[in-house]
C-alpha cells in the first residue's frame, strides 16, 4: 500500500529506479575474466552466465518495463571486455551499442546511471596482472577515456562497483577454505579480508577515472561501496560490549571504511546494502538460528539501508548519497514488497534527519545471474530461462506507485 507521506518525504529530483550489471544480464560476455572463471574446471562459480537474460538484445524491452511502471532512473554498466576485447583495440560498434542505451533512457524520460566497471574486466587485463599489474591504473584510464564520447547527457557515472568486494574477490578466488562451499554458507566471519594491494590500486584507478570524467559537462562521478552494516554485539557485560565495539571498528576499516574514506570530496557515493553483520569480541557472528533468511542465506533486515546511509554520511561528510543497490533475494514477491516498504521507510527516515540522499535504485530490475547461481531471485521482473520472456512482478508496480506518489 502506497504511503501517503511519500508526497512530502522525498525532495524534487529524487531518483526512483532499478539497477543491473552487464555481465549478469547481457549474456555471452566471452572476453571477460569472469566468463573464463565460470568455465574453468573446478570453478567456485557453480553455474554459468551463458545467455544470461539476453538483455544485450532486449534492453529496449527492459527499459519499457521500467519506465512503464513509473520509474525514472536505470543503472546499467558498460562492459570493458566488450569495448576493449584485446589490448588497445576499442570497438566502435560496442561503444555505439552503449550510446544507444543512453539515448534510449533519455528518450523515455529515464535518467541513466552508468557504471564503468561492475566486477568484470577483460581477460587480457587479468592475465597482465589485474589491478595490481604494473600498468593497471593507466589501462583503466585509457578505457574510461574511450567511453567519454558516449556519455553526453549522462549525469551520474559510477567508476567502480563495490571496490571493497572486488578486492575481497582477489583473495576469495584463491582461498582453499571457501572454494567449493555453497554460497549460503559464505558468511562474513568466514570470508578473507580484501587484498590491500588491490584496494590501493582501485583507489588510484577511481581517482584517475574521475580526472577523465571531469571533462564531461554536467557529469557527476563517484563509486559505490558495499555497506555490510557492521553492528557491535550488545551485551549486559560492559567489557564484552567494549571489545565488540573495538572489533567492529577494526573489522569495518579494511572491509568498508577505507573505501568510503576515499570517496570524500567525490560528486556522490553510491550506498549499497542488503543485510547486517553483528560483530562480537572476536569478529562477525552468524545470524541467530531463528532469524528469517533470504535465498542467499542472509538475514532478512530491511532496515539495513538506513544504517548504511547514516554510517556512510558519518564518514564522507557533505558528499551526496545515492542508493545504488538495495533488495532481497526471494521467490515470495509479497516478502519483496514488505522489504521494499521497510527499506523506503528507512530512506525516508534518513532524509527526515537531514541526510542528502539523491535517489533509490533497487537491485535488481531482472532476476539475473548472481555470480554463480540462478537461484537468487532479486528481480522486480521474472525472466524465463528458455524463452527470455519477461514477467513483471507486483513489486515492480508497487515501487512504481511509490515513485508516482512521491512525485505527485
Amino acid at each position: 500500500m502506497t504511503q501517503p507521506a511519500d508526497r512530502t518525504a522525498y525532495p524534487d529530483g529524487f531518483l526512483w529506479g532499478a539497477s543491473t550489471s552487464a555481465h549478469q544480464i547481457e549474456g555471452n560476455n566471452v572476453a571477460s575474466d569472469v566468463w573464463a572463471l565460470e568455465n574453468r574446471p573446478g570453478s567456485l562459480l557453480t553455474e554459468r552466465s551463458g545467455d544470461a537474460c539476453d538483455s544485450y538484445h532486449r534492453w529496449r524491452e527492459d527499459l519499457d518495463l521500467l519506465a512503464g511502471a513509473g520509474l525514472d532512473a536505470y543503472r546499467f554498466s558498460v562492459e570493458w571486455a566488450r569495448v576493449e576485447p584485446t589490448p588497445g583495440q576499442v570497438s566502435k560498434a560496442e561503444l555505439a551499442h552503449y550510446r544507444r542505451m543512453v539515448e534510449g533512457c533519455l528518450e523515455r524520460g529515464v535518467t541513466p546511471v552508468v557504471t564503468l566497471h561492475h566486477f568484470t574486466s577483460p581477460l587480457w587485463f587479468r592475465q597482465a596482472g589485474g589491478w595490481t599489474g604494473p600498468d593497471a591504473v593507466e589501462l583503466f584510464r585509457s578505457y574510461v577515456r574511450a567511453v567519454l564520447p558516449i556519455l553526453d547527457g549522462v549525469e551520474w557515472v559510477c567508476t567502480v562497483n563495490e571496490p571493497n568486494m572486488l578486492a575481497l574477490l582477489t583473495t576469495l578466488v584463491t582461498n582453499p577454505d571457501v572454494v567449493g562451499r555453497e554460497r549460503s554458507e559464505l558468511r562474513a566471519d568466514e570470508l578473507p579480508p580484501p587484498d590491500d594491494a588491490t584496494g590501493d590500486a582501485l583507489v588510484a584507478a577511481h581517482r584517475a577515472a574521475r580526472e577523465e570524467l571531469a571533462a564531461v559537462p554536467g557529469l557527476r562521478s563517484g563509486w559505490t561501496v558495499a555497506n555490510q552494516v557492521f553492528q557491535p554485539l550488545v551485551s549486559d557485560d560492559a567489557e564484552t560490549s567494549a571489545r565488540a565495539a573495538a572489533a567492529t571498528r577494526e573489522w569495518a576499516w579494511s572491509r568498508e571504511d577505507r573505501y568510503l574514506d576515499a570517496a570524500k570530496g567525490d560528486d556522490f557515493v553510491g550506498v549499497q546494502s542488503y543485510t547486517r553483520t553483528v560483530v562480537g569480541p572476536d569478529g562477525p557472528l552468524p545470524a541467530p538460528g531463528d532469524a528469517p533468511r533470504t535465498e542467499t542465506g542472509w538475514e532478512y533486515y530491511p532496515e539495513s539501508i538506513g544504517h548504511a546511509l547514516r554510517h556512510t554520511a558519518e564518514l564522507v561528510g557533505d558528499t551526496p548519497l545515492l542508493v545504488t543497490e538495495n533488495g532481497i533475494a526471494t521467490s515470495d514477491d509479497a516478502q519483496r514488497v514488505a522489504y521494499l516498504d521497510g527499506a523506503l521507510d528507512a530512506v525516508r527516515g534518513a532524509l527526515a534527519d537531514g541526510l542528502d540522499v539523491r535517489g533509490y535504485l533497487h537491485w535488481s530490475l531482472l532476476d539475473n545471474f548472481e555470480w554463480g547461481t540462478w537461484d537468487a531471485h532479486f528481480g522486480l521482473v521474472a525472466v524465463d530461462r528458455d524463452t527470455f520472456a519477461r514477467t513483471p512482478k507486483p513489486s515492480l508496480a508497487h515501487l512504481g506507485a511509490r515513485a508516482r506518489a512521491a512525485r505527485a
